[in-house]
């Protein structure tokens, strides 16, 4: 039996009564979690494109938009919606093996139960699926797939089929074909998130959501697609050659316990490794009476990652809000100029802010092997503040504000 057979064994057995009570409020504070995030994304300039992009799409009005009420096709509004939850990174973050943000993958279940006419317990029960079986993919792959380069999307596209195909009301063979659609399609380059970031950083996985809501409409009209996508011939195993699958972190126990609770809440709108390093220059601050005007170095120990993709040379000069909300040593000038960081502190006048800019030469981020070692269990970070006057403070934090720990 293919592993998409079994995953799809899972989705069609899974009842809103089986699933516990502590698991599904979890479900329903981040489903209104996300439904927060992606109401303050309203405004922002780059959802004015993509609501412009949706309307030109047209399509059947049969689910809503969030932020204008307009309605068109569920693929349509799954991508908007999915967006608009993503856009100011301030969603959820799961992060072992793999990062990924499941909250992305809910309209992918909303939007369709909605233009279906499903109730609440079904989508809850489409929204459980998706959190189950991304928050396994983020343990199964060694290296994470994010670590050679590809984005987690490219995990997404395996996830979301199952979703809206529960939400569709699929058979089996329909749920295997809904992820060999999307599952040979979707694969996502990591250049997303490296370098100079653009609007696809937060619209990659998006983009896998609305994927998977395609593939399951594509597969109830009986359209096909590889039923072995993940370890066949060519298929995920084959061509990621450089990462090993362990099939059994997937299946094992799928549905006897939930990892819903494993999954963290952000307190900052950044990516989230930054949140360690801010926390302990928050609390350095805070605990010292220190402002900006004090400081002549902040001198950062985190993991490789952080050092270097979050902290390569544009990440010191960031034009864009996708840049700075990936950028270190931008988010530890916010937080040591403003206190903390906030969607507006990725607003064009504040990225130029001269306070800020003025910090961000101060900055230093190195890697630390000892902390790489920790990692993805904890995620420490170190912060040295050096004062003008010679003083010098050091704060350690393992876990970020929202995580279960």
């Amino acid at each position: 039996m293919s592993i998409t057979r079994r995953m799809a064994d899972f989705v069609l057995g899974l009842n809103y009564d089986d699933i516990p009570a502590a698991d599904l409020k979890e479900a329903k504070r981040f489903l209104l979690d996300s439904v927060g995030c992606a109401l303050a994304a309203v405004p922002n300039e780059d959802m004015a494109a993509m609501y412009r992009f949706t309307a030109r799409q047209g399509g059947t009005p049969e689910a809503t938009l969030i932020g204008n009420g307009l309605k068109t096709n569920a693929a349509g509004a799954s991508l908007m919606n999915s967006l608009l939850v993503r856009a100011l990174d301030y969603n959820d973050i799961y992060w072992e093996q793999d990062p990924s943000h499941p909250s992305d993958i809910i309209f992918g279940a909303l939007s369709p139960a909605e233009a279906e006419g499903k109730d609440g317990r079904e989508a809850l029960v489409a929204i459980m699926i998706a959190y189950e079986l991304e928050l396994r993919w983020c343990l199964a792959c060694f290296p994470g797939v994010r670590e050679v380069g590809w984005h987690h999307a490219t995990l997404t596209q395996l996830v979301s089929p199952f979703v809206a195909g529960r939400i569709y009301g699929l058979n089996a063979d329909q749920l295997v074909a809904a992820a060999g659609i999307a599952g040979s399609s979707h694969y996502t380059l990591g250049g997303v998130v490296a370098g100079h970031l653009t609007n696809m950083k937060n619209t990659a996985d998006p983009l896998a959501t609305q994927a998977g809501v395609l593939a399951a409409q594509m597969a109830a009209e009986g359209y096909e697609g590889p039923v072995e996508v993940i370890e066949g011939k060519e298929g995920f195993q084959h061509v990621l050659h450089n990462v090993e699958l362990k099939p059994e972190i997937l299946l094992d126990g799928l549905g006897e316990r939930f990892m819903i609770r494993e999954c963290g809440y952000k307190a900052f709108p950044t990516e989230a490794l930054t949140h360690q390093p801010m926390s302990a220059v928050q609390r350095i601050m805070k605990d010292n009476g220190l402002v900006a005007e004090d400081l002549a170095k902040i001198h950062i120990q985190t993991t490789a990652r952080g050092a270097d993709i979050l902290s390569d040379p544009s990440k010191y000069d960031p034009q864009t809000k996708e840049t700075a909300d990936h950028s270190l040593p931008y988010c530890l000038a916010a937080v040591a100029a403003d206190g903390g960081v906030y969607p507006n502190s990725f607003e064009q006048e504040k990225l130029f802010d001269p306070r800020i800019r003025t910090l961000l030469g101060k900055i230093e981020v190195v890697a630390n092997d000892e902390i790489d070692a920790l990692f993805p269990g904890t995620k420490r970070a170190i912060a040295t503040i050096t004062a003008n006057d010679g003083r010098e403070f050091t704060a350690t934090v393992d876990h970020a504000k929202g995580s279960p720990q």
